[in-house]
């Protein structure tokens, strides 16, 4: 993760400023920690945290716990998978409230200006992505009226062909990488077929963006 100096215009005052805030990334890693599952059904399954070019994401395995789905998150009090890892934390002074991580990471790349962060329930596995890109940026890409048409479009699941046929194009691969993948990247259009995004039955639809 890389770290940037800025100065300020008017008082030329030098800044370091990560390209995330420290705290949303420390808060996702601990999150992960505590709410993993350690069952032999995960042996082998480490947390990963993998470096993109435009985001940072947390895979954690062992999915959402208990009744809470990904709309309540950070609204409501979840169940605990591991109470005992959790008071030990919060008693070494590691985490200050075991029901705070969400709230926290939100607040924190709301604060960096940031777009704010995605989180996913995927075949066994919770997934944080904090994006790089800025809120204002995201804001103007969700503006777009070709876009915005494109994302209404795939409310229901299209094929490359359709989606190409609707945006008037003859290329099928510039389409997608023109149009769709940014948005797929973006998180407002998954991929039917996640593991395999090159299978001819691949299907795009769109999904209901964080707010």
């Amino acid at each position: 993760m890389r770290t940037k100096t800025i100065i300020s215009p008017t008082t030329g005052r030098r800044t370091d400023r990560t390209d995330y805030p420290i705290t949303a990334v420390r808060e996702a890693i601990i999150n992960a920690l505590v709410h993993r599952d350690y069952s032999i059904h995960t042996e082998g399954m480490p947390i990963q945290l993998i470096m993109f070019e435009d985001r940072i994401e947390i895979h954690n395995p062992g999915g959402l716990y208990g009744r809470i789905t990904i709309d309540q998150l950070g609204k409501i009090q979840p169940d605990t998978r591991n109470p005992v890892l959790a008071s030990a934390l919060e008693t070494l002074g590691i985490i200050e409230n075991r029901y705070s991580g969400i709230p926290t990471i939100r607040m924190e790349m709301e604060k960096y200006n940031l777009r704010q962060p995605e989180f996913l329930d995927e075949r066994g596995s919770f997934i944080v992505k904090l994006y790089k890109e800025s809120k204002n940026d995201y804001e103007d890409m969700s503006n777009d009226e070709e876009t915005n048409n494109l994302i209404v479009f795939c409310k229901t699941p299209r094929t490359r062909k359709e989606i190409c046929d609707y945006l008037g194009l003859n290329s099928v691969t510039y389409a997608i990488q023109t149009y769709v993948n940014p948005l797929v990247e973006a998180g407002v259009i998954k991929l039917s077929i996640p593991d395999k995004p090159k299978s001819p039955k691949q299907l795009y639809y769109s999904v209901e963006r964080e707010e």
